[in-house]
């Protein structure tokens, strides 16, 4: 197949990256880890409530499979093959670091333990969290990251490039937060309420999405530099990454909104046969 799609010289796998550890983002992974479990072993006695589990398996799962993903996202081969030769690949780490890692490590932790290490910026993280307030401020990061100069500076300055994941990261983290309710001291949002977040969510990334998908050129002229992976030119896969944003991060949304809908509407049912239930064992 030739033209758009396959217009630039093909780079096979092989002669584009060669494997080497991500020692940065190991020592972060493994610092989240014996942060978290240091947490759970140490802190317990003076923050934990008495009478609750400190917490379940499945959280220790949820946090460790968000750590894992992480790394898989931001080490080799997806972070080499999105700096060095496909934008769609970049996108895809983007959307994990923002959408997927920060919902995991949210329902992983415990809640006592997320306040105890929040407690010198509670008042901070309450006004940060507001659902308006995060919702702007993740969009404007993701906006911004994938404006072509700030997409340069990525690929061309490693500290601005680790500066823009742990924006990523950090606003997917205050996205996430009304939703998930972590801790008591912030507000959730109702069932009702939070599928609407998600849904207003799901439609804003659309807008730079169509900027990369109905775009007549590539938008990032760096990445027309790179050796092009499989063939594939520069331009289809900026149109690729746009699918990818928003299909694929439209999709993601739309699972929490079922998950919320779907979560929203057993325990309505659970907490509504209660009283029949009840009613059915009193003496006539």
């Amino acid at each position: 197949m030739t033209g758009a799609v396959f217009s630039q010289a093909s780079t096979s796998f092989g002669e584009l990256v060669q494997f080497h550890a991500h020692l940065d983002v190991i020592g972060i992974a493994a610092a989240m880890l014996i942060g978290y479990f240091y947490g759970l072993r140490n802190l317990a006695e003076q923050y934990a409530p008495r009478g609750e589990e400190l917490v379940t398996a499945r959280q220790k799962r949820l946090f460790i499979s968000g750590v894992a993903l992480m790394v898989i996202v931001s080490s080799y081969p997806i972070h080499d093959i999105g700096e060095q030769s496909l934008f769609m690949f970049h996108m895809v780490e983007h959307l994990v670091l923002a959408l997927v890692v920060p919902p995991l490590l949210l329902s992983g932790t415990p809640w006592w333990l997320l306040r105890a290490i929040l407690r010198p910026v509670l008042p901070a993280v309450k006004l940060l969290t507001k659902p308006l307030v995060a919702l702007f401020l993740f969009n404007a990061t993701l906006g911004l990251l994938h404006a072509p100069g700030v997409v340069e500076a990525m690929l061309t300055n490693d500290t601005f490039h680790f500066v823009a994941h742990f924006a990523v990261w950090l606003t997917g983290i205050l996205m996430w937060w009304p939703v998930l309710g972590p801790i008591p001291d912030t507000p959730q949002l109702a069932p009702f309420n939070r599928m609407g977040y998600l849904f207003l969510q799901s439609l804003v990334p659309t807008v730079p999405a169509s900027f990369l998908t109905l775009g007549d050129q590539p938008l990032y002229k760096i990445y027309e530099t790179f050796p092009r992976l499989w063939g594939i030119s520069a331009h289809t896969d900026q149109i690729l990454a746009g699918f990818i944003m928003k299909f694929g991060g439209g999709l993601l949304l739309w699972a929490a909104i079922a998950w919320v809908f779907f979560t929203w509407y057993s325990e309505e049912q659970r907490y509504g046969l209660i009283p029949s239930d009840r009613n059915q064992q009193l003496p006539s």
